[in-house]
Formats: structure tokens, C-alpha cells, sequence
């Protein structure tokens, strides 16, 4: 599998396409549990979010270990976190899908944004969630939770593999969001699942155009012989 960065070329594709449709070309090469259950977009502004996979691993909290002294500690995983997460790069947090306590709050949301961070998403609650909603940048998670983490959620990890709203998350994966949710993609297959979305994208549009035009789907989704033929002419025009 290819360890190379994610070229200019490729995320600049990636982040002109649906996870609908980059759902439907991880299907077609055989991989069906990509998109990430229960987590949302917080935040209405900034762009589609687009990066590798930085991860944070929680476990259930104990009493006696979770204390708020704890963040005194540079070496909190939590912390360490923030400040190492790489720029162009997305922090994924596993929460256990337990959003009854947040995985990060607006002040830690925000150093990451400041540090050139690639967006933030978590399937657990995230604090101080209307202050997040107005940051110009993405974020995603399961629902607001005002309880601070150490109520829940005990940091254990940094990039290691972790499950992410049902969804198993490598170290690097590239991760990809829009206003419908969260796609995981193999890095090894972002460059051809990117040049092939971009067709199936532009594919839609016609179907879209000649739909919106009254026509019906039959011939044009799935499209036959007749329906290519008139698509690669439309494109042709374009």
C-alpha cells in the first residue's frame, strides 16, 4: 500500500465530491462500511474537509485516575494531541460513540484549527458546541455535551488505529466530509477513487440536467450505449 503523501492534484478532486459518491466507488471495489454513523457537521462555514487521518483513542474513564489535574501534564494524550497534529491533516477522536461527555471543547477545536489542522470529527458530544458552530472550519460529531471528557473518556492513544462511528480508522486514511457526513477512504486507493468520482460526478450532472429537462431515468441511470454516447458529447461541449 502507497504511504505517499495526498497530492495537491487528488485532494484538490477529492474535495469537489459528494461521500455519496465516494461511497458508491469504495462499493464498487468492494468495500461497503466506509461512512461513518452518527456523526454530523457541526460548523456551517469552512470548506469540505479533506485530509489523513491523525487519531486520538479514548477508553472509559476511572475515577481515580481521571482527574482535572491530569491536563497539567504535557504528555496527555489528549493534549499531546492537539499540539501534534500534523497540518493538512484531520483529527479523528474515538469516542466509543459515547457522546455523553465531550471529546474536546472550542478552546482545543480551535488551537487545532489555528495550527493549519485539516478539520476535527469525533462520534462522541463535543462542549462549548454553539461556539464551534460559528469557527470557520470543519467539524464534525455526535451531538453537543457539555460534561468535560475525563467524565467519560479516558485518553489512552495517538495515532494508532481506531473505530470511529462504526468505521475502522488507519493512521493516514484519508478522510473526507461534506454536509452529508464522513467517508473513510484507503490511501492507496484515494488517487483512482478520486479520478473516477470526478467522472461519476460529472456523469450525474448530465443525468441531473436532462432530468431536471423532464426526461426519465431509463437509459440514462444506469445509462446504456445511447445514454454514454450522448453524456461523452455533453462533455465534449462543456
Amino acid at each position: 500500500m502507497s504511504t505517499a503523501p495526498l497530492s495537491d492534484e487528488t485532494r484538490s478532486l477529492l474535495a469537489q465530491l459528494s461521500t455519496a459518491t465516494l461511497t458508491s466507488q469504495l462499493m464498487a471495489r468492494g468495500l461497503r462500511n466506509t461512512f461513518m454513523q452518527g456523526v454530523r457537521r457541526l460548523t456551517t462555514g469552512g470548506p469540505s474537509m479533506v485530509g489523513e487521518a491523525f487519531t486520538l483513542r479514548y477508553i472509559p474513564s476511572r475515577e481515580d485516575i481521571d482527574v482535572s489535574a491530569v491536563f497539567e501534564d504535557r504528555n496527555h494524550p489528549q493534549r499531546k494531541a492537539v499540539e501534534t497534529v500534523p497540518p493538512g491533516h484531520v483529527m479523528v477522536i474515538d469516542c466509543r460513540q459515547d457522546n455523553r461527555a465531550a471529546g474536546a471543547g472550542s478552546i482545543l477545536v480551535t488551537r487545532m484549527m489555528v495550527r493549519g489542522a485539516a478539520g476535527v470529527v469525533t462520534d462522541g458530544g463535543l462542549r462549548d458546541s454553539p461556539a464551534i458552530a460559528e469557527l470557520d472550519f470543519p467539524v464534525y460529531c455526535a451531538g453537543p455535551a457539555a460534561p468535560s471528557n475525563i467524565t467519560r473518556h479516558h485518553a489512552v492513544d495517538i495515532n494508532v488505529p481506531i473505530g470511529c462511528g462504526e468505521v475502522p480508522v488507519y493512521p493516514g486514511d484519508i478522510i473526507v466530509g461534506d454536509r452529508e457526513g464522513v467517508v473513510v477512504i484507503p490511501p492507496h486507493l484515494a488517487d483512482q477513487v478520486a479520478r473516477d468520482g470526478y467522472e461519476q460526478s460529472l456523469m450525474e450532472d448530465f443525468v441531473t440536467e436532462r432530468v431536471m429537462a423532464g426526461e426519465s431515468i431509463f437509459g440514462l441511470y444506469p445509462a446504456n450505449a445511447e445514454g454514454m454516447e450522448r453524456f461523452r458529447a455533453w462533455r465534449q461541449g462543456r
